[in-house]
């Protein structure tokens, strides 16, 4: 009798679609109810608990996805976010400088970002810009579950034109935001510049990251804001990805 080699261990997300598939795959094997590899009555139940057993479990089969919704006296968002995305991005707030920033973010991150956020701007921007930040940091913890085999870190530095901004991310579930950046002016447009930190400090704290933010240099302020965004996200996108072939959660105490 040829021999023939036995399966080696299946990964379904690479190969097979769900176990039904993987069980076809392996009774390919059995004949007649025998087994030609070890020549022994066999099962196609067997093949399918045989398959299961050898199925190793890896974060890249699972959903990294969440939605948030809150309502308050001052504000209502909703937001879902996919961190598996390819930076499609749909944002409403009623401030055009921030939903192009957070565009921005998405497409850097290459993460889907549906957001649609109205507050009491007439009282002004601060409730609506913090709420958002509150919302995306919850989605990110959510989305990132037990933070198992994500590299956690995350590091980018990113030029727009004479400004220049480095982001740090830890995604240690602990918050901590440092923010260095040069003085600037008081709007771009009609969004209140003062709110930038609000905002990356609410989702530092929703999304329990750590968040070195440094701009060593930079005049132009609309540069020195967007270079921000663009290395948030790049940064975020790396400390989000996956490690290949690790399913441990990047601790040595075992837990985030």
């Amino acid at each position: 009798m040829p021999q023939v080699r036995a399966p080696a261990v299946v990964r379904c997300h690479e190969h097979l679609p769900d176990l039904a598939t993987a069980s076809q795959v392996y009774c390919g094997l059995v004949e007649g109810g025998i087994d030609r590899v070890r020549d022994i009555p066999y099962s196609a139940g067997a093949a399918a608990k045989n398959i299961e057993r050898q199925m190793e479990w890896d974060p890249a089969m699972e959903k990294r996805t969440a939605s948030v919704t809150r309502t308050t006296t001052e504000t209502k968002i909703t937001l879902k976010l996919d961190l598996e995305g390819a930076g499609q991005c749909r944002v409403s707030t009623s401030m055009g400088f921030l939903d192009h920033m957070l565009t921005l973010f998405a497409v850097h991150g290459r993460f889907d970002l549906e957001l649609q956020a109205k507050g009491d701007l007439w009282v002004d921007q601060h409730h609506t810009v913090e709420d958002i930040g509150i919302c995306l940091g919850q989605a990110f913890s959510r989305a990132l579950g037990e933070r198992k085999g994500i590299r956690r870190y995350g590091q980018k530095t990113v030029p727009m034109d004479e400004a220049l901004a480095s982001v740090v991310v830890d995604l240690s579930n602990r918050s901590y935001l440092i923010y260095q950046v040069p003085k600037l002016g008081e709007k771009v447009g009609e969004f209140e510049l003062q709110l930038v930190p609000e905002f990356f400090r609410a989702f530092a704290q929703n999304a329990g990251a750590t968040l070195h933010i440094n701009v060593p240099y930079g005049e132009n302020t609309h540069h020195v804001v967007e270079a921000i965004f663009k290395a948030w996200g790049r940064a975020m996108h790396e400390a989000c990805g996956l490690e290949p072939g690790v399913d441990a959660i990047p601790s040595t105490k075992g837990v985030l």
